[in-house]
């Protein structure tokens, strides 16, 4: 069964949360710009503060959509050094990818945040949330990104996911909760009636309306 929207999917998400429960001194991080419609529903239903967290993707030159690594919203970079090696990139490519995407990162965050500090999330449970997961590569830099802040839970919780993301996350957050996690993945999209791309002018609305 597919979610009609990321709102109906945060809405079935906070349910499965509020279930779960030990969630009271929380702080929920979106992951923009998809996460973000999904996150609100789940801050509302939990009553809980919600913030985004800007992860960027780095990837190839020649192939922006294929990722060699991710960069968490602290800005250091996570490269997947096995897949460097393999494509045989010069450390002048990764440089200047990673370069250009530590600039969005900081622009996206300037977007979305404007003169707002960012929540604290030291020694707190971190409910970091996105539209779903199909690697799974982004949501791991940013648990580790949160890792290095010193977050105290580190959860990741999303509407649908694949296995396989599930698996890899389980060793990297304290927990990992999917709404859904269908053997026959094929895309996160695939999961949705209505999977069009969220605006930054949607997602700067719904920050402020939190």
């Amino acid at each position: 069964m597919k979610f009609r929207d990321r709102a109906q999917a945060g809405r079935q998400l906070a349910a499965l949360l509020q279930r779960r429960g030990g969630f009271a001194d929380a702080v929920v991080l979106a992951l923009p710009r998809g996460g973000v419609p999904v996150a609100f529903e789940v801050a509302r239903a939990l009553r809980l503060p919600l913030d985004v967290l800007v992860v960027r993707k780095l990837g190839l030159p020649e192939q922006p959509e294929y990722a060699f690594g991710a960069l968490a919203g602290d800005g250091v970079p996570e490269i997947d050094a096995h897949l460097v090696r393999t494509l045989d990139l010069r450390p002048s490519e990764i440089d200047a990818v990673v370069r250009a995407e530590l600039a969005e990162l900081a622009r996206r965050t300037q977007v979305y945040r404007g003169d707002r500090p960012a929540c604290e999330v030291q020694g707190r449970t971190v409910l970091v949330i996105d539209d779903g997961l199909a690697t799974g590569a982004t949501m791991r830099a940013a648990v580790r990104g949160l890792r290095r802040q010193s977050a105290g839970s580190v959860i990741a919780a999303v509407p649908v996911a694949s296995p396989e993301a599930c698996e890899a996350l389980q060793r990297e957050a304290d927990d990992v909760l999917c709404v859904r996690c269908p053997t026959v993945f094929r895309a996160v999209g695939a999961w949705y009636e209505d999977f069009s791309q969220t605006t930054d002018e949607e997602v700067c609305a719904l920050l402020a309306q939190a």
